[in-house]
């Protein structure tokens, strides 16, 4: 019979894999706690409505992507694509924006059918972080410092570089869009297929199109910055001169737009030159619009999204992946003869009390002395505590390094926990 193996973009993450993602999750955790964002769980399946009302109908996220499917009861359910929707249904159907300003955020899979590849996969995992009730540009500079001391404190400081723009109201980018649709008309035989499609649906993605031709194309196209209304230059100006204040290094990038109606004013993207065409590593910005098109009262909201993948990749490409972070073992209990096992799980237990924060594996199964050893050279652990029959009768135990050439030493058990306290 035939091995079941996992669904071809969707990834196990192996024990010697999650203390990376623990790593990286406690230090968003932290990092996010220091600015009072409150943690917010959301369910992986929401109905399909929410995500053609949020994303759009004629995107290919909606048409292409999503995993959508009928339950039981005939409704048609659907695994979130991304996580911005379901936290607005989630903060609207609880009252959490009634006249009040909100800082969340949340972590988990989302799922999207695409072509897997290296850094993308059709179960990902993102950390998002979403604001709302704050109008001002202060707020979104918050979020651009915040990410700024995330990738400190992730000692990627240097490798990622941030882009802004502005894209106006919706009211202002439908003036654009027009001025755009009618230049590119004139050349939509040198567009690409992904192009031409959009010009009819969504043409301002036509300006993150990396398609030689294209980017030729577009080197005359009208600039929305043109055609920005007067509010929003006045946003922009403000973030601009809040980030400069702030120390945070950005570039302007006239052609970064998002797709969706929603978005209005700030956009912005963290990018990272070391992972080649993956390189976006965090992507957010306003979307005033989408409370209400989700059926709440206007609420001015801003947020962004990170992948954990990708941000995980980035820190093994670069090995900035901290030496401590691991699942080893710091001690590793052993117990020769059956006698010897009582009082080597009692030690074991003793250390841990006595030594919080270490890991303390005891060895079970049984064994002779030399596979238990090849056990404890293979659980990562520096220090390996022997337990026989001797060393019961005696009240000590064997102290056996194994990480360099030292001598195995007897110890009290009683002195155990200060001895391994200055070795580990």
């Amino acid at each position: 019979m035939a091995k079941i193996k996992a669904i071809r973009g969707m990834n196990d993450i192996l024990p010697d894999q999650t203390p990376v993602w623990q790593y990286v999750e406690s230090t968003v955790r932290q990092v996010l706690g220091q600015y009072g964002y409150q943690e917010i769980r959301m369910p992986v399946v929401e109905q399909t409505e929410l995500f053609k009302r949020s994303i759009g109908e004629v995107t290919d996220i909606v048409e292409k992507e999503m995993y959508t499917f009928e339950d039981r009861n005939g409704d048609s359910l659907t695994l979130r694509p991304e996580g911005t929707a379901g936290c607005v249904r989630a903060a609207e159907e609880h009252g959490l924006l009634f006249n009040q300003t909100r800082r969340l955020w949340y972590t988990g899979p989302m799922f999207r059918h695409e072509r897997p590849q290296k850094g993308r996969y059709r179960q990902f995992h993102q950390i998002g972080v979403e604001c709302f009730g704050m109008a001002g540009p202060d707020v979104d500079a918050e979020l651009l410092i915040l990410t700024a001391r995330l990738w400190s404190a992730l000692g990627l400081q240097g490798h990622a570089r941030l882009e802004i723009n502005s894209i106006g109201t919706s009211e202002s980018r439908k003036v654009y869009r027009q001025a755009l649709v009618a230049y590119l008309e004139q050349f939509k035989d040198r567009l690409d297929a992904d192009s031409q499609r959009r010009l009819e649906t969504n043409p301002l993605r036509i300006l993150d199109s990396k398609d030689p031709g294209t980017r030729e194309v577009l080197t005359d196209a009208p600039v929305l910055d043109d055609y920005l209304d007067d509010e929003s230059r006045a946003h922009f100006a403000q973030l601009k001169a809040l980030l400069d204040a702030a120390g945070v290094p950005y570039t302007v990038n006239p052609a970064l737009v998002r797709g969706l109606d929603y978005y209005g004013k700030t956009v912005f993207e963290w990018i990272t030159d070391s992972l080649g065409a993956q390189g976006t590593i965090c992507a957010g910005g306003r979307y005033d619009g989408l409370v209400q098109q989700l059926g709440g009262k206007p609420t001015d909201a801003v947020g962004f999204a990170m992948g954990v993948e990708r941000l995980i990749l980035l820190l093994e490409t670069l090995e900035l992946v901290p030496e401590h972070v691991n699942n080893q073992a710091d001690v590793y209990i052993t117990a020769m003869g059956e006698s010897a096992v009582a009082p080597a799980l009692s030690v074991a237990e003793q250390l841990r009390d006595q030594l919080p924060g270490r890991v303390i594996v005891s060895h079970c199964g049984g064994g002779s002395f030399k596979s238990q050893m090849k056990k404890a050279d293979r659980s990562g652990a520096r220090y390996a505590v022997i337990l026989g029959e001797n060393e019961i009768n005696n009240g000590t135990a064997g102290l056996k390094p194994l990480r360099d050439d030292q001598p195995q030493r007897e110890v009290p058990q009683a002195e155990l926990a200060s001895e391994l306290a200055k070795l580990v």
